[in-house]
């Protein structure tokens, strides 16, 4: 699959760009999973999350992934373990095959389903989209919540324009031998394909490196107002999107602890995350979305977004329909 990634080399566990992600996602799932909770987990890769589902008491976890992704030997893995929780898995791709067809038997009904990595591969093209979000709605109970984390497209985008546009500002004799659709800094590389001077809605790939890293991956940046869009004709309101570096600060007395065990030079002696590690989480956005019960609650009621490209600014942080707390 393009833009799929192979596993995590061991020698990339010790880099903070890997730190910092498994501390978004364990902060994620100590805020949104209750004990008893089924959880349904798109794009589970090598289950590696296994010790934060059971910190959480979940009482059921099913995993869903691509058949490249080795989903034969989680199974084996996750079958050897002494866990809290039972689970099970699937061979599928939530952005192209009907969950409903393929499940239809099964009876799943998840209190949260997340995708912690790969939402970007249904960005890919609109069906994809669509069909992920569909799954989504299929797989939730009413009244339960789709979360994850992706890259923030907004702020990648951002990066993008500014590039571009102190290039072409340049006199022509002054300009360097560079491509300027590259976005470096200490931690990382951004290259996009092609220069383009509006946000497509779909199909946008640029490729994502960082300093740790052997090679690049291949990601599609996430429309916002398209997942809006989309999410709400497959039957999910949209709760909030927030940048990873306002999710800390909004929750730093819960997690700044958490985060200075994950290692060291991540923050400052106050708790604030220092220069690298805001970089690499600037990088990252959460995304949640609830599938409304009408027996329990009134519906969430989703703003409306123009559906148009946008040229270089963010999806207003200040658009949330409810805060995430639950």
């Amino acid at each position: 699959m393009s833009g799929y990634p192979v596993p995590v080399p061991v020698a990339r566990a010790e880099s903070i760009h890997h730190k910092l992600y498994e501390f978004a996602k364990t902060a994620l799932i100590k805020i949104f999973v209750h004990p008893y909770a089924t959880v349904c987990d798109l794009y589970c890769g090598g289950g590696a999350d296994a010790e934060k589902w059971d910190g959480a008491q979940i009482s059921h976890y099913v995993g869903i992934d691509v058949v490249s992704s080795g989903i034969n030997e989680v199974r084996e893995a996750w079958e050897s373990q002494r866990k809290s929780f039972t689970s099970e898995f699937f061979e599928a791709d939530p952005c192209t095959d009907n969950l409903e067809t393929l499940l239809q038997e099964k009876d799943i009904q998840a209190d949260l389903v997340c995708c912690l990595q790969h939402l970007q591969l249904g960005f890919e093209t609109e069906d994809k989209a669509r069909r992920l979000l569909s799954n989504v709605s299929f797989l939730l109970k009413p009244g339960g919540y789709f979360f994850g984390i992706t890259p923030d497209s907004s702020t990648i985008w951002a990066k993008y324009q500014k590039n571009v546009e102190a290039y072409h500002n340049r006199s022509s004799s002054m300009k360097p031998n560079i491509v300027p659709n590259c976005i470096r800094s200490e931690n990382y590389m951004i290259t996009f394909e092609i220069e383009e001077e509006k946000f497509p809605l779909f199909g946008k790939k640029y490729q994502l490196k960082f300093s740790s890293d052997v090679a690049a991956e291949t990601h599609c940046l996430v429309h916002f107002p398209s997942l809006i869009r989309l999410a709400r004709e497959a039957g999910l309101e949209y709760v909030e999107i927030q940048n990873l570096t306002e999710f800390y600060d909004d929750n730093k007395s819960l997690f700044a602890g958490m985060m200075m065990n994950a290692g060291p030079n991540l923050l400052d002696p106050r708790g604030r995350l220092l220069p690298r590690s805001y970089d690499v989480l600037g990088l990252y956005t959460t995304f949640i979305f609830q599938k409304p019960d009408p027996d329990v609650v009134p519906p969430l009621t989703t703003p409306l977004l123009p559906d148009s490209s946008y040229d270089n600014d963010e999806l207003p942080r200040s658009i949330c329909v409810q805060h995430r707390h639950i």
